[in-house]
């Protein structure tokens, strides 16, 4: 305002002093006292003209202003305008105060701009990534009755509702805004728009493997969400579920349809995020009790030998809860388990409706409701499969005894599983899988049939050992034998000629007998035409003659003894005289011998 007083100040005394001139010599006007040389030289027009050019910069200063390229220029109206409306706070064209207009960055002229108005310049908002800027607004209409947030902006109004002309022209609401600024730079009027960004103002990100159950605050404008609500409970779980009031997006309530895995700019005060697990949750419950062993040991000499140990089982770290305690039978046996659950994305709100998420599902349903139902399999009744050999040919449905958690696991792992899938089904869960672990029965129970075991391995030792005797000894027999096959091959040899030489000594009797048959035949048929007598002292002659043949000393023998004897005759009779004269026969008178007899 200082500038605007001497630049018309200047601008006056110049236009004077340009317009007077001084008194012409020698008119008899005499300087006025001291100052009269000052006064004559104001009333220069050169002088006049510097002053309007210097009254008129004066003036020129008040009427620019150069915005910076990270700057917002704000304009508060100070003079010739109408008052505000009561209850605004920022200003249309043409009224006094925080003017809805900003000014760009660059070079900015009006005439007596800095006059009628008061500039300021704000820095441009940024948001940065991974945040988004929450806003308040200082102007605009009342907050409809039961609203406590402005609804949210459309997308494709957003850029003009940003100016603060058009929001207060068209109706935006005072106050908390459900519309969020994303990352990025905004030049904004600060007067109407407060942004804050900070901690609090982060992004939701919901990481994979995982949803996001949407709690809403606030209803956008136009949907019936009592309608709806109605309609979304019909569509829900059965009576034994666990019912939860579900509503569609938009509405006031738990959203019926979670956020997938992603980034999403929602405003805390309108939105509240629960993130709900859906990958496959594996829970164990493991150790926490005393295990009790008795190991058999065997001595050389065949006795057993029992010798008990007991440790404690701890709870390791990533197990959830302590094995579960059955009673079967009358014994109490702790069972050691993993479960494996998940949480479908479609059943996310109903979780975090009824419950909160997977964690309070495993400490305040399922554990319980594990501990309660592998209880009850345990002291009630199982299904187990009747077999024929290999082949299953029924079910028989019977007491659980101690041993079928080791006989028959499987049953008992099937029976608990189908219990406890349609008990987490009420809750939203669902109940992959269920294994059992190694029980801790009672040592007492296992005994006698480890000490069956032990003899039916003792058994087959010994089976195996006279196999393997029965195998040394053939082996050994193999040995003796290659080692005399020379002597067997010859044994062999003698063996084949022995019988080569029996089936020849068969022939030859064979050949014999039919010889002597033959012989047997012609003397037959000699005796039969010379008598017996003379046959037989043929046989003699013979004998005698082949006698002679194999012992040639008996025929010196016989020419000693053989006389000069004639013999008159033929044949056999002749012979005989010879031959009986020559072994000892009696010397007769030569009187007695016939004619024709040998002398």
């Amino acid at each position: 305002m200082l500038r605007v007083i001497i630049g018309l100040i200047l601008i006056v005394f110049g236009a004077q002093a340009f317009l007077r001139r001084s008194p012409p010599p020698g008119t008899g006007v005499a300087p006025a006292g001291r100052f009269s040389g000052l006064g004559n030289l104001l009333r220069g027009p050169l002088v006049g003209i510097l002053m309007v050019i210097a009254g008129l910069g004066f003036l020129a200063s008040t009427s620019f202003v150069q915005i910076s390229a990270d700057r917002v220029g704000h304009l508060k109206r100070i003079y010739l305008a109408d008052d505000l409306p009561p209850g605004r706070i920022i200003a249309l064209p043409g009224q006094k105060g925080p003017q809805a207009e900003v000014l760009g960055p660059g070079f900015h002229f009006r005439p007596l701009l800095n006059v009628l108005y008061e500039v300021e310049q704000y820095p441009v908002v940024q948001i940065p990534e991974g945040y988004y800027g929450q806003i308040t607004t200082n102007d605009g209409m009342p907050m409809p009755e039961g609203m406590f947030i402005a609804p949210v902006i459309p997308d494709d109004r957003l850029a003009d509702m940003l100016n603060a002309q058009t929001f207060i022209e068209q109706g935006g609401f005072r106050g908390p805004q459900e519309t969020v600024l994303k990352p990025g730079a905004y030049r904004l009027n600060r007067y109407l728009f407060d942004v804050r960004s900070d901690a609090e103002t982060t992004a939701t990100v919901i990481p994979a493997g995982q949803v996001g159950v949407v709690k809403s605050n606030v209803q956008q404008p136009g949907l019936n969400c009592k309608e709806e609500l109605v309609r979304v409970s019909e569509a829900q779980h059965d009576a034994d579920a666990l019912s939860v009031p579900l509503v569609p997006r938009g509405c006031i309530g738990l959203w019926k349809e979670a956020l997938l895995p992603g980034a999403y700019y929602l405003n805390r005060h309108a939105y509240d995020i629960t993130p709900v697990d859906t990958r496959a949750q594996t829970w164990e419950y493991k150790g926490g009790f005393k295990r009790r062993t008795i190991d058999l040991s065997l001595d050389q000499q065949g006795q057993l030998t029992q010798t008990e140990r007991s440790f404690d089982e701890p709870i390791p770290p990533t197990a959830v809860d302590r094995a579960v305690m059955m009673k079967v039978e009358g014994w109490d046996i702790p069972q050691e388990l993993r479960v494996v659950a998940q949480v479908a994305p479609e059943n996310a709100p109903i979780v975090a409706g009824s419950v909160g998420g997977i964690q309070e599902i495993e400490h305040r349903i399922l554990t319980p409701l594990i501990r309660s139902i592998v209880r009850n399999v345990a002291g009630s009744n199982i299904r187990v499969p009747k077999r024929e050999g290999d082949k299953i040919v029924g079910y028989e449905v019977r007491p659980t005894r101690v041993l079928d958690l080791i006989e028959n696991r499987e049953a008992i792992e099937d029976t608990i599983e189908d219990q406890i899938k349609r008990e987490a089904r009420k809750a939203g869960v669902e109940i992959r899988e269920i294994r059992l672990g190694e029980p801790a029965i009672p040592p007492e129970i296992l005994i006698g049939r480890l000490r069956v075991q032990l003899a039916d391995q003792l058994g087959q030792a010994y089976i195996r050992e006279t196999e393997a005797q029965k195998q040394r000894i053939e082996t050994e027999q193999a040995r003796a034998t290659a080692d005399e096959q020379p002597r067997l091959v010859a044994a062999q040899i003698a063996v084949q000629v022995a019988e080569q030489r029996e089936a020849e000594r068969a022939a030859l009797g064979r050949a014999e007998r039919k010889y002597l048959e033959e012989i047997a035949l012609g003397q037959k048929a000699q005796t039969e035409v010379l008598g017996q007598d003379r046959v037989t002292m043929l046989q003699a002659l013979d004998k005698a003659l082949i006698s002679l043949e194999r012992q040639p000393q008996l025929v010196q023998l016989v020419g000693k003894l053989v006389p000069n004897t004639v013999v008159n005759g033929s044949g056999l009779e002749g012979a005989a005289a010879i031959l009986g004269n020559a072994f000892g026969g009696s010397k007769k008178d030569d009187s007695q011998v016939p004619p024709g007899s040998a002398q």
